[in-house]
């Protein structure tokens, strides 16, 4: 992990959009010779994008097919940036319209703005949103098969927040978050009702609830509070699976550039 450092605002070299199959194992690291790559490839047991190839001269664009040996998911170092951020308060999850220019709304990708290039700068991604009042855990990232890993149902990756709400809540309460609500919502301008799945539970002495959900439907934590008579007074994200922002030592705002093999291990619980 490196933290954000001004000194190293170097515009990175411009990668080529293509590159040469064995070439991009050999920078890898994952093989211990040139030879051993090219094996590697002419046994079939490397994928491009899902498509087995043994062609060693075989070209393509690491920025958009994934690569496969044996099942394992391959990164050229440097390829991407990733960042951890400790989200604000009054700071929206997404690029900024004329509109909310006008009304002198912050985004998120605005504090990173003096810590990384150009061309970084234009490509960052949220793996997830939250929205403009909840602050904590956040993810960006340029590499958008990472946002998909992180972010997709199947994936169901826990999501761990601290909730403080306008009156204590009683053991009912908690029961029926434990067991799943029903909430509203809207989808392609229609309303539906969604039963959420069982989530984790917990109350600590000051009163937080502590809720950890596998899903995120959007503002799904203060629609399920709503649904039972509560309102949300404080949301905040503490950990995204195995990642625990608590551990960042970050201060609200700050980010910190993580290396995506250590960040997937921290959330995935990776060995």
């Amino acid at each position: 992990m490196v933290r954000n450092d001004k000194r190293s605002l170097r515009k990175r070299p411009t990668r080529p959009v293509k590159v040469r199959l064995h070439q991009f194992l050999s920078r890898t690291g994952q093989f211990s010779s040139k030879r051993e790559a090219k094996e590697a490839v002419w046994s079939g047991d490397i994928t491009v994008a899902g498509s087995v190839i043994k062609d060693i001269a075989f070209q393509f664009n690491a920025n958009t097919k994934q690569v496969h040996w044996m099942g394992q998911l391959l990164h050229l170092p440097g390829l991407h940036q990733t960042y951890v951020l400790n989200k604000p308060r009054n700071v929206i999850c997404s690029r900024l319209n004329s509109q909310e220019r006008a009304l002198g709304k912050r985004s998120v990708f605005a504090l990173l703005r003096d810590h990384v290039d150009d061309s970084t700068y234009d490509r960052l991604l949220t793996v997830g949103r939250l929205d403009e009042q909840t602050t904590g855990l956040l993810i960006l990232t340029t590499d958008g098969h990472l946002v998909h890993r992180i972010a997709s149902p199947k994936s169901k990756v826990n999501k761990t927040y601290a909730v403080t709400t306008d009156q204590p809540v009683s053991a009912s309460v908690l029961s029926s978050l434990r067991q799943g609500v029903s909430i509203e919502l809207e989808e392609n301008g229609e309303i539906r009702t969604y039963q959420t799945k069982p989530a984790s539970v917990e109350v600590e002495e000051d009163g937080t609830v502590v809720l950890t959900l596998s899903e995120g439907k959007k503002r799904q934590v203060r629609r399920m509070f709503a649904t039972l008579g509560f309102e949300v007074v404080g949301l905040h994200r503490r950990s995204i699976g195995e990642l625990n922002l608590e551990l960042l030592d970050l201060a609200e705002g700050a980010s910190l550039e993580m290396d995506e093999r250590l960040l997937c291990q921290s959330i995935f619980n990776e060995s």
